[in-house]
């Protein structure tokens, strides 16, 4: 029996995970490559949800998977600017999803809050998108975020020092947008259509060396995988 290489099997996991999203999109976030020939790094888009601080924004994110991918996490960094409380003033996200499957009671993390080979950048994303409106202030990676979030939260809005900050960041990003031909749904009903992506987002996927090597009977595995996830928000000190 062949012996599978992790940086073969991680090239067709990703490769599968790209051609499912841009297949069947899900509402709050955008994929593309960052350069067509490594899969290894995604330059992903999150939409701010309508009705919330972020509605509006359109912030762009580097995606880094390790070469043994899915057994172990990807990175999250965002390039654009994230005041945020689970976010390091460098772009780096702290989530528990992302942090390796290892036992570590010193975190105040379970161990299945943490990332596992079943997890994908679909639960990745959806819990970044729900971590944005439900900070961890816990165990922040930004302590003065953390902090202004519980004056805005605990004044019930009255307090506008958190509140001014991320909307100047969203209003800030609709540059990108324009530059990138992307238009950020600002209603709850076009955040919520999926629509079918240009038939030359597929061109790579389509040409790619890799596919040959994809039988149906790993896409047909891969469907297990992709069935809805509890959504992790938590996070624990990285």
């Amino acid at each position: 029996m062949a012996h599978t290489s992790p940086t073969t099997g991680a090239l067709k996991a990703l490769q599968l995970e790209l051609k499912k999203i841009q297949e069947e999109p899900v509402e709050g976030f955008r994929v593309t490559l960052s350069n067509d020939d490594n899969l290894f790094d995604w330059e992903v888009a999150i939409f701010g949800p309508p009705g919330t601080l972020y509605e509006g924004g359109y912030f762009k994110a580097n995606m880094k998977f390790p070469t043994d991918y899915p057994y172990s996490p990807p990175s999250v960094r965002f390039i654009s600017k994230m005041w945020h409380p689970n976010v390091y003033e460098n772009g780096d996200v702290c989530i528990s999803i992302l942090h390796p499957p290892v036992d570590d009671p010193q975190s105040g993390e379970l161990p299945s809050e943490r990332w596992n080979p079943t997890q994908n950048v679909r639960t990745i994303l959806l819990s970044i998108i729900s971590l944005l409106n439900e900070p961890n202030t816990f165990s922040p990676a930004n302590v003065d975020a953390s902090v202004m979030f519980r004056k805005w939260r605990e004044s019930k809005g009255k307090d506008k020092e958190y509140e001014n900050i991320i909307r100047k960041q969203a209003s800030a990003t609709k540059e990108d947008a324009e530059r990138d031909g992307v238009r950020v749904p600002m209603s709850l009903q076009e955040y919520c259509v999926s629509t079918k992506p240009k038939p030359e987002t597929m061109d790579f996927l389509d040409e790619g060396e890799y596919m040959d090597d994809i039988d149906d009977e790993d896409e047909d595995d891969e469907d297990e995988i992709y069935e809805d996830d509890e959504d992790d928000s938590g996070n624990g000190e990285s």
